[in-house]
This record gives C-alpha cells, structure tokens and sequence, in this order.
C-alpha cells in the first residue's frame, strides 16, 4: 500500500466521519426547533391537539408542552456542540435523541404522525452519533 493511497484513505474517513457529524447536527437541530414550536403549540392552544380517551399515559397537554419545549432548546444547544464535533455534544446528543423518541412514543395518541415523524428523526440522529469512531471524527467547521 502507498502513502497516497493511505492519505486518500485517511480523506476518505475524514469526509465520511464530517458528513454524518453534520448529519446528526442538522437532523438533531431541525428535531429541536420542531420539539420547540410544538411546546409553544400546547402551551398556548391545548385544543390544536387530538386526545384518546382510555391512553395509559395520560398527561396534562399544558406540561407536557413545557416538556416539549425545554427537550427542544435543550437539543439545539446539543446540535451546535455537534458542529464542533464535540464528544460531549456526541454523548449528550444520543441522550438527548433517546429522551425524543420517548417523549414521543408517549405523545402518540396527541398527535399521531407527528409523532412518528419526531421518532423516524431521531433514530438517524441516534444512528450517526453512532457510526463514527472516536479517532475518525473532526470538526467540520
């Protein structure tokens, strides 16, 4: 094996390792900003929202909205740590994008598609904090 091709190789890693970076920060930030609007929806009009009668998990839509809400800024500061290729933003992001999909399982019966929307989003986020190693990572920008 050449030193060219070991560079190119190594280019190749870093390219791979840059794009599912920023894949994971734009995916987390644009399931942020969404978490975001949809607290300030159920803070400010419970009535936007379907309710099932007879859901196991049943919750004040007023609440939950706040929890929609601090989830959602929480996951936007996550997503510019994530532009850094910060491995607390990698840690935290993975948590961040599982407490997501749990908040959104439990918020099925609200707003069904949504909801599985919010859920889809936030496995690729889960899967791209993943998929790159430690070494391969670097900053984007």
């Amino acid at each position: 094996m050449t030193a060219t091709h070991t560079a190119q190789r190594s280019t190749a890693k870093q390219a791979w390792a840059s794009g599912t970076m920023v894949f994971a920060a734009v995916m987390l930030m644009l399931a942020g900003v969404l978490d975001i609007f949809r607290g300030i929806m159920a803070i400010a009009k419970d009535d936007v929202f379907l309710t099932t009668r007879n859901y196991v998990f049943q919750f004040n839509l007023t609440s939950w909205g706040w929890i929609h809400l601090a989830l959602g800024v929480i996951a936007v500061l996550v997503s510019l740590g994530l532009f850094r290729a910060a491995t607390w933003a990698r840690v935290t992001g993975v948590a961040i994008a599982g407490l997501v999909i749990l908040e959104n399982f439990l918020d099925l019966p609200y707003y069904p598609v949504w909801s599985v929307v919010m859920i889809a989003f936030s496995g690729f986020v889960i899967w791209a904090l993943c998929v790159v190693r430690r070494d391969d990572s670097f900053a984007p920008f």
